[in-house]
């Protein structure tokens, strides 16, 4: 029940600060204080969303989003999620290559766009590609702090049982960095959607993309909702796909947030 008041508080908490801002809106496109054909009301915007969600060429750029979102994200884990359990295991591996890391994280991934569309040719994969180097480096930094974080103790009762090292990493380490995982996942799967429309966005050349739309609608003039529209619906995506990551999380690992005496 606790539970409950605390999601219903919490949703209601949301709902307002929403319902303000789109109030504003639609005050702000109303009384002219800025031209409608740059900040259109509220209600418009709305309108053209609805619209949007209804239109079968849109829903296609969305697929077409999705679909490469999805994969940069899948990339990302495979290779995140056992150079994680590697560096984390291995502390002097670690040490080695903690520069370097520390060197390619701060890289915007739209700054290496130039760069890749010399490298690969084929849009979608540049697009995938660059979503999942964004993506790599919450899921790998979260599995590294995760798997140091293991208990020594448990670590040598697994040893005096007679478990090998990489024994030890799938039975000890890995359970014990699953948690972290999926949250370090979460946080990725936001910043994957981010690089993936703004690629779209920025590179072009592809035929279809929420990115693709964008840079359509905007090339004509008086196209200010459309443009609205389809970010707003960016926007729920990505705030769809965290709450489901979210919810799958607190499902899954709830020992881990009863622990931490966080809410589920």
């Amino acid at each position: 029940m606790a539970s409950l008041t605390h999601s219903v508080r919490r949703f209601l908490r949301g709902g307002t600060g929403v319902l303000v801002f789109l109030v504003a809106g639609e005050v702000l496109g109303r009384i002219g204080l800025v031209d409608r054909g740059y900040l259109p009301p509220s209600s418009a915007v709305l309108a053209r969303t609805a619209g949007l969600v209804a239109d079968a060429g849109f829903r296609q750029d969305v697929a077409a989003t999705l679909e490469v979102w999805a994969a940069g994200l899948l990339i990302a884990l495979l290779i995140a999620v056992p150079g994680g359990l590697l560096l984390g295991s291995l502390p002097v591996v670690n040490s080695a290559v903690r520069v370097l890391v520390e060197f390619l994280r701060p890289i915007p991934a739209v700054a290496l766009i130039p760069l890749v569309i010399l490298i690969v040719a084929d849009q979608r994969q540049m697009q995938r590609d660059l979503a999942a180097y964004a993506a790599l480096w919450p899921i790998l930094l979260n599995t590294i702090y995760a798997v140091g974080d293991v208990d020594p103790g448990t670590r040598d009762m697994a040893r005096s049982f007679g478990l090998s090292g990489p024994a030890i990493l799938a039975r000890i380490a890995l359970p014990s960095a699953a948690p972290f995982i999926a949250t370090g996942t979460r946080v990725a799967s936001a910043i994957a959607l981010v690089v993936t429309v703004s690629t779209e966005l920025i590179a072009g050349g592809g035929e279809h993309g929420i990115g693709i739309f964008v840079l359509n609608a905007s090339a004509d003039a008086g196209h200010a909702d459309v443009v609205f529209a389809a970010a707003a619906i960016a926007g729920l995506l990505g705030y769809a796909i965290d709450l489901a990551l979210r919810t799958v999380e607190r499902r899954v690992f709830r020992w881990h947030f009863q622990r931490l005496a966080v809410p589920a």
